[in-house]
C-alpha cells in the first residue's frame, strides 16, 4: 500500500511521504486562493471549493478562513453553511450531511498520533479516523470534534464543546467532554 492508501484506510502512515506532502501543498495553495478572494467574488470562491473538496452539494457557503489538510476526503451534503475559521484535518474521510450549519472557529480533526512515544517520535507515524456528521446538524462556535466521532441526525452541539465520542440522533450536546444535555 502507498502511504496515501494507508492513510485513507486508517492505518499507520508516514505523513512525510512525498506524495502526501505534495497533496497537502496543493490543498494549502487552494485554501490560500479561497481565503484571498474578495467577498464579492462568490463564483470564484465556489469553484475553488468544488475543485478542492471530494464532493459538495450545489447550495453551500463558506466564510473565510477555511483550511484543510487534503480536501479530497471532505464530503458535504446540500445546503451547507460554514462561518469564519473552519479547520478540517481530513486525513481520513469527513462526511457532513445535508442542511448543516457550522459556527465560527470550529475544528474537525481526523488526524491523531500513537500514544506510544517510540511510534510517535522515533518512527514518526500517525493515523486518522473518519468523522461523520449527520443531516440537519448545528455545530456551535469553538467546538472541537475528535477523530472517529459520529454525530447523528438533528444534533445541536453547544458552543465550546469537545466531542470525544459518538452520539445518536435528536440530541443537544454540550461540555468538555460533550454529553447529552437534552433530547430533541
Amino acid at each position: 500500500m502507498t502511504e496515501k492508501e494507508k492513510m485513507i484506510a486508517e492505518k499507520f502512515y508516514d505523513a512525510k511521504d512525498k506524495e502526501l506532502c505534495e497533496l497537502r501543498a496543493k490543498a494549502r495553495s487552494d485554501c490560500e486562493k479561497f481565503n484571498s478572494t474578495k467577498f464579492e467574488d462568490f463564483k470564484t470562491r465556489q469553484e475553488i471549493l468544488k475543485n478542492l473538496l471530494g464532493s459538495i452539494g450545489e447550495k453551500f457557503y463558506f466564510e473565510k478562513n477555511f483550511v484543510c489538510d487534503y480536501g479530497f476526503n471532505i464530503h458535504i451534503g446540500e445546503n451547507f453553511y460554514s462561518n469564519f475559521n473552519l479547520t478540517i484535518l481530513d486525513c481520513a474521510e469527513v462526511i457532513i450531511g445535508k442542511n448543516c450549519m457550522i459556527a465560527p472557529n470550529v475544528g474537525i480533526y481526523t488526524a491523531t498520533h500513537p500514544i506510544d512515544p517510540i511510534q510517535r517520535y522515533e518512527k514518526g507515524v500517525e493515523y486518522a479516523k473518519k468523522i461523520i456528521i449527520g443531516d440537519n446538524c448545528w455545530i456551535g462556535a469553538h467546538v472541537v470534534i475528535c477523530p472517529g466521532v459520529t454525530i447523528g441526525d438533528n444534533v445541536v452541539v453547544g458552543a465550546g464543546s469537545v466531542v470525544t465520542k459518538s452520539f445518536g440522533d435528536n440530541v443537544v450536546l454540550a461540555g468538555n467532554p460533550a454529553k447529552v444535555i437534552k433530547n430533541i
